[in-house]
């Protein structure tokens, strides 16, 4: 069997985004033409993390039984979830659509804890896992729709193929993609944009520190936020100050 390979962006780009976070960097998407970079379903449930990496992709499909028989998954190799993992590397993040079913957990507690194993930043499924409680005991972060007792095919749905172009949660996912993931949920970046993306929303957040820092003293919103033309020079005063070291 042949699973096909990503190009993964530098890992110091994925660092990056992953400390900008989704909400500024799915804003600098929204200006760039990406109007809704969210993957709508999966929710932060190990809360705190913020994560960014390269997607490696698993497609699953409505289950057919001449297709899918009682005896395939005997061979434990012909089971095409393993073959996803398989492929991971440091930061990589797994991006599942499991086309939002809530009977099938497409990973349990010993995938993922070889996906964490291989430094894995985490996984984003468009549907469950199961043995969460141990799951999330792990080194990395989810992004999951939900928890369900039940394994991988048990159900009505089976992996068809990986590394392959997705929709998880109704956003088409490139294999290599960057996934930007925190607390407000997870986002797709497009390879060949994130490098403009992560410009644009670091001066953004850069500028949104400096007005955070006034608005919390008391600062008039209309000046601060967004920053008024003849707030830019304060902003600016502040700026130098901070990258020179003085306080």
């Amino acid at each position: 069997m042949t699973i096909p390979t990503i190009v993964r962006p530098p890992r110091e780009l994925c660092d990056t985004l992953a400390q900008i976070g989704s909400a500024s960097v799915a804003g600098e998407l929204a200006h760039m033409g990406i109007r809704d970079p969210q993957m709508t379903g999966p929710i932060a449930h190990t809360r705190g993390r913020s994560v960014a990496g390269a997607a490696l992709t698993l497609q699953f499909m409505p289950k057919r039984e001449d297709l899918h028989g009682s005896g395939e998954y005997e061979d434990p190799e012909e089971q095409l979830h393993r073959h996803v993992l398989y492929q991971a590397e440091a930061g990589d993040v797994v991006v599942v659509d499991a086309r939002g079913d809530m009977g099938s957990g497409v990973f349990g507690e010993m995938m993922l804890a070889y996906l964490a194993g291989r430094g894995g930043a985490g996984v984003v499924i468009d549907g469950c896992i199961r043995d969460s409680r141990k799951a999330f005991e792990l080194d990395m972060g989810f992004w999951i729709r939900g928890t369900t007792p039940n394994f991988h095919v048990q159900t009505g749905i089976v992996p068809f193929a990986v590394n392959v172009p997705i929709a998880c949660g109704g956003t088409f996912v490139m294999p290599g993609d960057i996934i930007v993931a925190d607390d407000d949920g997870a986002i797709v970046v497009p390879a060949a944009m994130a490098e403009r993306v992560a410009k644009g929303a670091g001066q953004h957040n850069d500028w949104e520190e400096f007005s955070r820092l006034r608005l919390a003293e008391g600062g008039d919103l209309r000046r601060y936020y967004p920053l008024a033309k003849d707030a830019e020079p304060e902003y600016v005063a502040w700026r130098d100050k901070r990258r020179t070291g003085e306080t």
